[in-house]
C-alpha cells in the first residue's frame, strides 16, 4: 500500500515559511496527540533552530488521556515545552495564550532595554495537514480568524493574524515531507486523516486499522457496530452489511464502509484511541 503524498503546493509552502522565518519568535508546532510521533514534521525541527519552541498536543480529547498524560511528561523530561489541548475549546486555548503573553512580556522587557517599543511578538504556527492549526488560531482569537475542515489542505498559503497590539500569529499550511521512511508513519497518518482520503486505497487501509484497533483497543468495534466477526476484512463486509451499504445483488459495499469506519474513527466517535505511545517511538 503507498501511502507517499506530498502535493506541488507543500513544497511552495516549505519554500515561503523559510523564507518567512526571519521575522518569528516563536515557533508552536502543533501535533495530533493520538500520534504525536508520527504527526511531527522532521523539516519543522530543522527550520527552527534558534526559535523558542511550543509543542502543542491538539485534539487531546479524542486521545487516551493516560497516554497522553505520558507523552508530555516525555516531552518535558527533554526539555520540551508541551501542551495538550482540545483546540476547540476556548478555556484549553488560553492556557497557550498564557504561556505566549509570557514569552511576549519577556520580549517587550528585552526589547524595551534596547530602545525598541511596540513591536509585537511574531509566533509562527505550524505543523502536519488536519491537526487544528487554523482552529487553535480562531480559539485564540476569538473570531474565525481563518478557513477551517475536516480534512487536509485547507489552508494554502501563510496569512498573518494581529492577536492584539503584542502578538501576531502567522497560519501556515500543513506540510509533510517528501518521503515516509518508516511505513507505520504513513499508516498512522493516513488513518487520522493527513493524508488525503482521495490518493488512498481505503479498504485496505481500513482493514488494517482493523486489525490495530483489534491489537490495542480490543472489542471496540464491537461495542460501537455490533459486530461479531474476527477476520478485518469479514469484519469490514459485516459493517457494511449492518450499516446498509449494499450494492446491486446485496454485495456489501466496502469501500463505503470503509469511509464510515476511518471517519468515525477520526471524529472521536470510537471512543479516546492513541496510536503511540512515548516507549515505541525514537524522538
Amino acid at each position: 500500500m503507498n501511502l507517499q503524498w506530498y502535493p506541488g503546493h507543500m513544497t511552495k509552502a516549505r519554500r515561503a515559511m523559510e523564507e518567512s522565518l526571519k521575522l518569528v519568535d516563536v515557533i508552536v508546532e502543533i501535533r495530533d496527540a493520538r500520534l504525536p510521533y508520527a504527526s511531527a514534521n522532521p523539516d519543522l525541527k530543522k527550520l527552527g533552530q534558534g526559535k523558542k519552541r511550543l509543542l502543542v498536543l491538539n485534539k487531546a480529547d479524542l486521545a487516551d488521556p493516560a497516554v497522553t498524560a505520558a507523552w508530555e511528561a516525555f516531552f518535558r523530561a527533554g526539555g520540551v515545552e508541551a501542551l495538550s489541548v482540545d483546540s476547540r475549546s476556548k478555556n484549553q486555548a488560553e492556557r497557550l495564550r498564557k504561556q505566549l503573553d509570557l514569552w511576549a512580556a519577556e520580549k517587550s522587557e528585552k526589547d524595551a532595554k534596547r530602545g525598541i517599543k511596540n513591536r509585537p511578538i511574531r509566533v509562527m504556527v505550524a505543523g502536519i495537514p488536519n491537526v487544528g492549526k487554523s482552529t487553535m488560531i480562531n480559539s485564540l482569537a476569538g473570531r474565525a480568524s481563518t478557513k477551517t475542515g475536516d480534512k487536509p489542505g485547507v489552508t494554502k498559503g501563510l496569512q498573518w493574524i494581529r492577536l492584539s497590539r503584542s502578538m501576531e500569529l502567522m497560519d501556515t499550511p500543513g506540510i509533510l515531507w517528501p518521503k515516509f521512511e518508516d511505513e507505520t508513519v504513513g499508516l498512522h497518518l493516513a488513518l487520522m486523516g493527513a493524508i488525503s482520503q482521495d490518493v488512498l486505497p481505503l479498504e485496505e487501509l481500513a482493514v488494517r486499522g482493523i486489525r490495530l484497533l483489534e491489537e490495542t483497543y480490543p472489542g471496540v468495534l464491537a461495542e460501537k457496530y455490533g459486530l461479531s466477526r474476527t477476520e478485518a476484512y469479514e469484519m469490514l463486509q459485516e459493517l457494511a452489511e449492518k450499516q446498509g451499504f449494499l450494492k446491486k445483488g446485496s454485495v456489501p459495499d466496502t469501500e463505503a464502509a470503509a469511509r464510515r469506519l476511518l471517519n468515525d474513527w477520526q471524529a472521536g466517535r470510537l471512543g479516546r484511541i492513541s496510536l503511540e505511545k512515548p516507549e515505541e517511538s525514537e524522538e
